[in-house]
């Protein structure tokens, strides 16, 4: 860098004065170079796992294809018992505005939007707006079952598209032209903040009085419907319960639970391998609970459904496992050179 030199203009007196050079720093821009080999590794396993978010969806349309599938859901929109008075007027109109344009006719519109979200996912294409889409879609679809049990698998849905909108996982992709850059330090600390604030719901749910015997019939309603390996993996998971007590199990059940919210509210303060032994806990536990309960989501026993909560719970953990490390690294894809100091006539 070079030094700009200042003259002293003569006094008035007439006294020469010599001249002065003055070390004036002219400050250089930050040199912005493309990330680095950690956060490339990391943007391509959320490419891999917008991928497997897209096949979820495109299973799920194998499965809405089936007839009993729009009997279901008018079934399921049309009910709102024992719903708040909010969500319920809600209900009701979104159900007012199926009835009039046809139901048939608008369920498949939703469909044609469910295409378009798996041709998304799985392409990248027309990211971020398609998230957008999607968020939106799957909150309509949440308030239109109902926002209980049911609406909950919608609500996990909408909380994956929330992910990959903060954390882009769409960059990269063949389809997009985004540039690569990692996100910013907020955006990853609220991907596991909307995350852990799932998991307080869960936790408040699990320490609710009763928990055993819900336990108790949720693993025997599973067993009925499994086919007979899982329904023997199952039907083993239950004779443990029984040994330990339900009591005592659904406890031990309730402990992880508030241990894995409390590490994800936590998780941008803990150290890298806390967090990691907490996210792989965390994902390990979802694909056991996705494998204990009936595998789909909405309608129990029925085959016209997607995919249930847990499985998407243990997506959303490959999400932040891939994401974690941003927690506490540089800025995104900037390198920030000293200032090279240099005098006028000094070596170059």
């Amino acid at each position: 860098m070079a030094f700009t030199q200042q003259n002293s203009s003569a006094p008035p007196h007439g006294h020469g004065v010599p001249h002065v050079r003055l070390p004036l720093v002219q400050a250089d821009a930050e040199n912005v170079g493309p990330p680095g080999v950690a956060d490339q590794a990391a943007m391509r396993a959320l490419r891999w796992l917008r991928l497997v978010f897209g096949v979820c969806f495109a299973i799920n349309l194998g499965l809405h294809l089936h007839p009993q599938y729009a009997v279901q859901f008018a079934r399921q929109a049309a009910d709102v018992a024992a719903q708040p008075h909010w969500l319920a007027v809600w209900d009701g109109a979104v159900w007012r505005v199926l009835s009039a344009a046809g139901v048939s006719k608008g369920l498949a519109l939703l469909f044609g939007i469910e295409v378009l979200l798996a041709v998304g996912l799985l392409t990248g294409w027309g990211f971020p707006a398609m998230g957008w889409l999607g968020l939106a879609y799957e909150l309509l679809v949440w308030s239109a079952l109902g926002g209980g049990g049911a609406g909950a698998v919608a609500l996990v849905y909408a909380l994956g598209f929330a992910l990959l909108l903060l954390l882009r996982a769409w960059q990269g992709s063949a389809w997009s032209d985004a540039a690569l850059r990692r996100p910013g330090l907020s955006q990853v600390r609220w991907a596991f903040w909307l995350v852990g604030l799932l998991w307080v719901a869960i936790v408040w749910t699990a320490w609710q009085p009763g928990l055993g015997l819900r336990l108790s019939d949720a693993l025997i309603q599973a067993q009925a419907h499994a086919p007979n390996g899982l329904a023997e993996w199952i039907a083993f998971w239950a004779g443990l319960g029984q040994a330990l007590g339900m009591g005592a199990f659904a406890v031990l059940v309730a402990v992880i639970d508030t241990l894995i919210a409390a590490g994800l509210l936590l998780a941008p303060w803990l150290p890298r391998g806390s967090r990691r032994w907490l996210l792989w806990s965390g994902l390990i536990f979802s694909l056991l609970a996705w494998s204990l309960s009936d595998a789909m989501g909405i309608f129990s026993g029925s085959q016209a459904d997607m995919l249930s909560a847990a499985a998407i719970g243990a997506w959303l953990f490959g999400l932040l496992l891939a994401a974690h490390p941003w927690l506490e690294a540089a800025p995104p894809g900037v390198t920030t050179a000293p200032p090279e100091r240099r005098r006028v006539g000094d070596a170059a």
